[in-house]
């Protein structure tokens, strides 16, 4: 008997144990966090966000157990009112400052030059960065357990709850935790200098002051599309040490509010998580062979009465399932009944790549009215 169709099976198989493994490795902050007796320094930038950043600043100025705390906002040349909004909610809270940004200069990408303004305003004396999304809530203990969670790191990355109204949301945004919980070695990753091995999210990331400015701060990430996993790499490669948290206890983050938003927000950034569209290929067709053929293949199988393949195909479907379902428990995301269209969900992220790249050789990828490259022309701004 062949063992050819159950040789994807085997690979799912350890794949999905490695997912649980991480999953039980994964480092999560204390319920009852220390008080933390040290300047710490909150830092947000905003760009037309004026829609959904009260909640977030609610949650900041709501922060028990920090001693010293500051909250630097930089309002990005937001058109939106965001100011407005934010001089409301702070309402005179002197732990409260908000600053304009300067204009974006050459060589710099958005994000980046606003975080590395920030920086710059923010106190001396504090020893601890966090930055934070504007989508993102906290709970009242989350900056004082997340500080806790830097003990001998310089660079952690508590990672939210992921929250998912619509249909698409459901489908794609579990693949965030699961892509890093199922091909990672979490506690490899840690231990190793190699920058290749470091995974974050900027929703929000927590620094040592010492290991920001050692790494160059955010002017090394100046260009980086993905200036979260740039900027823990870049931490990385000057001998600091960085580690993955679950966060979903103390955070949680609704990124994107409708499908059209998530399609841009995606297609804006898909095509920097690969080394080139060969890389991007190589690694889409290893994910549709192993989690989005085995129910169709299945299904094929049976018809042609094929049952041993049609056996394992359903095998390795169930296992990939089961891989959704550890990376779901273990990062507080929904599983059921979500877990169950893996497979189109592994399909979603391959259209969602094509078109990522597709974009990029058009110079069609903006975010919020500016070029995502650099050298990209003023023309395909929308």
């Amino acid at each position: 008997m062949s063992l050819l169709p159950w040789t994807p099976v085997f690979a799912v198989g350890l794949l999905t144990a490695h997912t649980w493994v991480n999953g039980l490795l994964l480092r999560r902050p204390s319920p009852a966090p220390s008080i933390v007796e040290f300047p710490v320094s909150v830092l947000l930038p905003l760009r037309d966000e004026a829609h959904r950043v009260r909640p977030c600043l609610e949650s900041l100025l709501a922060q028990r157990g920090v001693a010293g705390m500051e909250i630097v906002v930089l309002d990005d040349g937001s058109s939106d009112g965001t100011a407005e909004v934010v001089r409301s909610v702070a309402a005179g809270d002197p732990r409260l400052r908000l600053v304009t940004g300067q204009p974006l200069p050459l060589g710099w990408l958005g994000k980046p030059y606003a975080c590395q303004q920030l920086a710059t305003h923010a106190d001396p004396a504090s020893r601890v960065l966090i930055f934070i999304d504007a989508d993102v809530v906290l709970a009242p203990h989350a900056v004082a357990a997340a500080v806790g969670l830097l003990d001998g790191f310089d660079l952690i990355s508590p990672y939210p709850r992921i929250l998912a109204a619509g249909l698409g949301e459901r489908l794609f945004q579990p693949l965030l935790q699961w892509s890093w919980q199922t091909f990672l070695p979490l506690r490899v990753a840690e231990r190793s200098r190699r920058p290749s091995l470091a995974v974050a999210g900027g929703q929000l990331l927590v620094l040592t002051r010492v290991g920001y400015e050692r790494a160059g701060g955010h002017a090394a990430v100046r260009d980086a599309v993905l200036e979260d996993i740039g900027l823990a790499r870049a931490v990385k490669r000057t001998g600091g040490r960085i580690a993955v948290a679950d966060g979903s206890r103390i955070a949680s983050c609704h990124m994107y509010e409708s499908w059209s938003d998530l399609e841009r927000g995606y297609t804006k950034s898909l095509w920097a998580s690969f080394g080139s569209p060969v890389g991007a290929a190589a690694v889409g067709l290893i994910l549709v062979t192993l989690y989005t053929a085995p129910p169709l293949a299945a299904i094929v199988a049976a018809a042609l009465g094929a049952w041993m393949s049609a056996a394992a195909a359903v095998t390795g479907y169930l296992l990939g399932v089961l891989g959704r379902v550890f990376s779901g428990r273990a990062t507080g995301a929904r599983v059921w009944p979500d877990a169950l269209a893996h497979p189109v969900s592994i399909a979603l992220l391959g259209w969602l790549v094509v078109r990522s790249y597709r974009f990029r050789r058009r110079g069609r990828l903006t975010w919020k009215g500016r070029p995502v490259e650099i050298g990209q022309p003023p023309e395909s701004l929308p």
